[in-house]
């Protein structure tokens, strides 16, 4: 049984939608209005959404994209009252699966429903390999998992890839983990940022030279092309090329042979295009300042990364790890992390991403010196903010917080017994906190693995959610 969302305004063509997807054995719900339909589709899983353009309060083309993008990513199908082949087009171009014109008949609708589906229930069959190699790539959040998922097929398939994404969100990790988990891995990536390539030296780059092709070629060069043989070559930020060099690649993409400055003949090569970019191509495409045929050239499959702010439950993963990282890579002791710390990373919008994020860690690590855990305070000033709508933790439960044995209340606890009963409540939230990851316990709590075991046992706990003899071998 799949799930069905309506989106339309008419309530005739609502209850006839409805009715359909239930005789076929589907759960359906309808929405009359754009915010309403986002809203629900936000906030539960569906397999496939019915939208309308011509909605009360706009135009079903500008949330699209976030429902192509949501939670559950279901297919898309445009309805609309009128034949509009700009509104087709750009719904395709936006992740739409087909295209409606109503008035429509069952027959009309059922054809593109059933293949939709299909296509769906195809789709979650395939399971991304167990052996996906992507440790460089943090995060486990829906949005994360999305993109792994859409890595895993990119990485079998010798399809050109597009990636987009705002800077710093990890493009071209990405890029380099389809090259790692495909069949080209044990051949070279080559790298190039086409931002920092000046046009006049950039047919060199690309294609190579002879010796004497030009003052100053003392000697044969190879491109970078060439260098690419047999591989993957990553095109990052690919936007920022110029209209000649658009044009040379995109001959080279078609016929996989290059001329390299000075030579007589041709060369043919093999190799693989993974590109990048921060912009929006296709609005590059209707100013005329990017090639509409390289566009379908290099975006046979797209993987678009979501913002970190989008993905803040992954915030604290990705903390943890390069804390751990560039504490060994400076030789420095491990910090602790306190809750607060990760409250105020979270609470921060991160415009630069996980490239922010890490430069933040990193002034963080010096600002705190000797200093055992890391706290707000250790934040640049700007990111502290954040920290002021922080609410202290509450009371341990029965422990009286006026500091005296008033009447009616449980007697006030020794010392010893009230260290006992935080250190425990510590400890499972530690635990529900961290679900198994031990260097992840350490880094939060700040104690050291011998230190952490011995509380464990002390109270009869374990990070593994087993008997505490269960962790005996740490």
């Amino acid at each position: 049984m799949a799930r069905v969302l309506i989106i339309d305004d008419d309530p005739k063509i609502c209850s006839f939608l409805v009715l359909f997807a239930r005789e076929w054995g589907h759960a359906a719900a309808q929405a009359g209005s754009l915010q309403d339909g986002l809203v629900k589709a936000q906030r539960e899983p569906w397999d496939l959404i019915l939208l309308d353009l011509d909605l009360p309060d706009g135009n079903g083309l500008q949330i699209l994209p976030e429902l192509v993008d949501g939670p559950s990513r279901p297919e898309v199908i445009i309805i609309t009252g009128t034949g509009d082949i700009n509104g087709a087009k750009l719904a395709f171009q936006h992740g739409a699966w087909d295209f409606v014109t109503k008035p429509f008949t069952m027959e009309e609708i059922a054809l593109p429903v059933s293949r939709a589906l299909a296509y769906r229930k195809e789709k979650s069959a395939r399971q991304a390999p167990l052996t996906l190699k992507r440790d460089a790539i943090v995060g486990s959040s829906q949005e994360m998992r999305n993109c792994l998922d859409d890595l895993a097929r990119a990485s079998a398939t010798e399809a050109s890839v597009l990636i987009m994404g705002e800077t710093g969100t990890g493009k071209e990790l990405f890029a380099r983990a389809i090259h790692e988990n495909s069949n080209r891995a044990a051949a070279p990536f080559i790298a190039v940022d086409c931002g920092a390539v000046p046009e006049s030296l950039a047919e060199g780059l690309f294609f190579g030279y002879e010796k004497g092709a030009f003052t100053g070629a003392s000697a044969r060069r190879e491109g970078i092309i060439a260098q690419a043989a047999g591989g993957t070559l990553f095109l990052d930020e690919i936007g920022d090329l110029s209209p000649n060099i658009q044009k040379a690649l995109l001959r080279a993409l078609q016929e996989r042979h290059i001329r390299p400055l000075g030579a007589a003949q041709e060369v043919a090569v093999d190799f693989r295009v993974v590109a990048a970019t921060n912009r929006d191509l296709a609005t590059m495409v209707a100013q005329q300042r990017f090639r509409e045929d390289l566009l379908f050239r290099i975006r046979a499959f797209e993987i678009k990364l979501p913002p970190l702010r989008a993905r803040k439950e992954d915030i604290e993963e990705i903390a943890v790890k390069k804390i751990h990282q560039i504490c060994r890579h400076y030789a420095i002791g491990m910090k602790g992390i306190s809750a607060d710390f990760i409250h105020s990373l979270q609470a921060n919008r991160w415009p630069g991403n996980v490239r922010e994020l890490i430069n933040v860690l990193e002034y963080a690590l010096a600002a705190a010196g000797e200093d055992p855990s890391l706290h707000p305070k250790h934040l640049p000033p700007e990111y502290r903010t954040a920290t002021l709508d922080l609410k202290p933790p509450p009371s341990p439960q029965g422990v009286p917080t006026d500091g005296a044995n008033s009447g009616g209340q449980a007697p006030f606890p020794t010392l010893a017994a009230y260290r006992a009963d935080a250190d425990a409540r510590y400890l499972q939230m530690l635990i529900a906190r961290v679900r198994g990851d031990r260097d992840m316990a350490m880094a939060l709590s700040g104690m050291s693995q011998s230190t952490l075991y011995s509380l464990m046992k002390k109270h009869n706990l374990s990070l593994s959610g087993r008997a505490p003899e269960a962790d005996e071998k740490w």
